[in-house]
């Protein structure tokens, strides 16, 4: 696939694509954010048109990849738990305190059912606000984390 992903004077992403065609106010998406983060990713007009597509980030030329990865990245907010540090009450409602990849954070869990398991290893958890939170790999993690989520699952 060639074209260029640059940002506009207003600093919004824009398409050049292989013919020399403008696309203005592009956002770039994942497929599969959670389950295949590196495979799939479209860039999608103001309409939600496919201007193009991507099979595998890995293959795509450096600095386009470099400019793909930050549209993403400014586009998807879902932190990912290392840690869980404290758990008020191993019922819920309870309030926890977790270090995520952005930082060490506090939400209620308001019920069991707002844990789901999407793979084997792999759980997503909505917070009382909305706010999902990922664990990749629940078996990578922590025996302390383990055997405090192990009580909700």
């Amino acid at each position: 696939m060639s074209g260029d992903l640059q940002r506009d004077a207003l600093g919004r992403w824009v398409w050049t694509d292989a013919q020399g065609v403008r696309h203005e106010q592009v956002v770039v998406v994942r497929a599969y954010p959670v389950t295949a983060p590196e495979l799939g990713a479209g860039v999608m007009d103001i309409e939600g048109h496919e201007l193009a597509w991507f099979d595998r980030l890995d293959e795509v030329e450096a600095e386009l990849q470099t400019r793909l990865r930050e549209a993403m990245q400014e586009r998807e907010f879902l932190p990912e738990i290392q840690q869980l540090k404290s758990v008020s009450s191993l019922v819920t409602p309870s309030t926890w305190t977790v270090q995520t990849d952005r930082g060490t954070t506090r939400f209620m869990l308001k019920g069991e059912e707002d844990i789901r398991r999407l793979t084997g290893r792999v759980l997503l958890i909505n917070d009382a606000d909305g706010v999902q939170y990922l664990i990749r790999d629940l078996a990578a993690m922590d025996r302390h984390s383990r055997k405090l989520l192990d009580r909700f699952l």
